[in-house]
């Protein structure tokens, strides 16, 4: 663990504060992301970093297949049998407001072991825990199986370069037996987290039109019925905005028994912490009294959240004008088991359907990902995360959902039915992914990194007879 922490102060923290300052936005927010070269600039760095610090047995390789964005590639020889395929991504999402003074996205600043900046966290250091974990292993002569490092660069945007890449690659990847994926959250900062599912996401703008141009509001009102009133009505069929809760059933899935189970105990561990690691304004309060009910809100049931609006002028020129049409980003996340594709149509369907007073309403979706759901834990797995996480960080692992999506988990599920899976991450309280003041914790990542070695080890010195059989049926989609 010294050598690893050591390792982290001279090499890695610098690296990811140099990465930090890259706009490296995901194509969704950069449209011209080849020409801007950013991307390319985050991707360089990372590539020189792991050349600078090779692994025995390494081969990298930058794969480019036209017209989509780069993925790292790296091979590296390993001494037992097995795959494992160890996952991040470079790209990051865009800058967001409401940053501390003195702070913001591509300003790098360390405070209080807490390396603020857009990226660092999610999921810039992911391909520099890879690397750590593994060197710490051959430096102190511990084996470990063959592993492939994937980091993208397209994550952000849902992943829809991967499974292009995931083809081409199929033969050089193989089979993995494990896959890490280091693109997850903790639930706090004082031991090892795993994550046994992710939901899925459906973003898609909804638009009502009801005039061909704006007109006067005191002419035209009681008239001409609002474009805002019928995207609410229309919202209103999807969920109730007394209680938050979504209506309609194609959207929900059952939560497995022991997804309850963790989440009381994840419940009592986290305590009220579940909610107020959030900024909440003024006095608003959570949506659940209890801690467990909250955390499955977040894991296993879908909501609602509107992230975008357009058609509504800044308030500095907002006249009486009566608009012509609204248009409103519509994000639902959706329970792990919930095919994505399927739920988009069901909302189209939903929505345009007998639109009130006639007016022209559109949805289209797209981005479209289906969660993730892990398969049984497999003993070796389940035990050397324990012993990992009391062994660095004094207390036992826990194991609970997220709400994020990762879409590159659910293709892995689909692809490599067979494996196990260690999802996890630096992502716990106030870290803010995707929103003002990310920040990666520094000696959080140091320890988890060292967990990870521990696992890859245990995956290595696994009993070669014992195999975990598939998932349950339910288990994912």
């Amino acid at each position: 663990m010294k050598a690893i922490g050591q390792f982290w102060d001279d090499s890695i923290v610098p690296a990811i504060t140099e990465y930090i300052r890259i706009p490296a936005k995901s194509p969704h927010f950069d449209r011209d992301w080849q020409e801007h070269g950013h991307i390319e600039a985050a991707l360089q760095l990372a590539v020189k970093w792991c050349e600078a610090n090779p692994l025995r047995g390494m081969k990298l390789e930058v794969v480019r297949l036209e017209g989509r964005t780069p993925v790292l590639f790296v091979e590296v020889e390993g001494g037992k049998p097995g795959t494992v395929l160890i996952y991040g991504h470079l790209d990051k999402q865009p800058e967001m407001t409401g940053w501390h003074e003195g702070y913001g996205p591509w300003q790098p600043r360390m405070v209080d072991g807490k390396l603020y900046g857009r990226g660092g966290a999610d999921d810039g250091y992911a391909v520099f825990c890879a690397f750590a974990a593994l060197k710490a292993l051959q430096d102190e002569g511990r084996p470990h199986a063959r592993c492939v490092i994937l980091i993208e660069c397209c994550e952000e945007s849902g992943s829809y370069d991967l499974p292009a890449y995931l083809e081409h690659l199929s033969k050089r990847i193989q089979k993995p037996d494990f896959v890490v994926g280091l693109d997850s959250g903790c639930g706090n900062y004082s031991q090892m987290w795993g994550t046994t599912s992710l939901r899925g996401l459906l973003n898609g703008v909804l638009t009502v039109e009801v005039l061909t141009e704006g007109v006067h509001s005191g002419d035209a009102s009681g008239v001409v019925p609002t474009s805002f009133r019928i995207a609410r009505q229309l919202i209103d069929r999807v969920d109730n905005a007394a209680t938050g809760m979504v209506k309609e059933r194609a959207f929900h899935a059952p939560i497995p028994a022991q997804r309850k189970t963790q989440a009381k105990r994840a419940a009592a561990v986290l305590g009220k912490d579940i909610w107020r690691k959030f900024p909440f304004a003024g006095g608003t309060k959570p949506m659940h009294n209890n801690l467990a009910e909250l955390v499955l809100n977040r894991t296993w049931r879908p909501f609602l959240a509107v992230t975008g609006a357009d058609g509504l002028p800044a308030l500095a020129n907002a006249g009486n004008v009566l608009r012509p049409k609204t248009q409103l980003q519509l994000s639902l996340r959706l329970p792990p088991t919930v095919d994505a594709p399927s739920a988009g149509k069901k909302m189209k369907k939903l929505l345009e359907k007998n639109p009130p007073y006639g007016a022209k309403v559109s949805y289209e979706y797209g981005q479209a990902g289906t969660g993730w759901h892990s398969p049984q834990l497999a003993s070796w797995l389940e035990e050397s995360v324990d012993t990992a996480s009391r062994k660095h960080y004094g207390k036992p692992a826990m194991w609970m959902g997220e709400g994020g999506t990762i879409p590159f988990m659910a293709m892995l599920g689909v692809k490599f039915p067979q494996a196990q899976f260690l999802i996890t991450g630096v992502l716990g309280p106030h870290s803010n992914a995707h929103g003002p003041n990310e920040f990666l914790h520094i000696d959080y990542a140091k320890k988890l990194t060292a967990c990870v070695a521990d696992v890859l080890s245990a995956h290595a010195a696994r009993d070669q007879g014992t195999r975990a059989g598939p998932a349950p049926k339910n288990a994912r989609r």
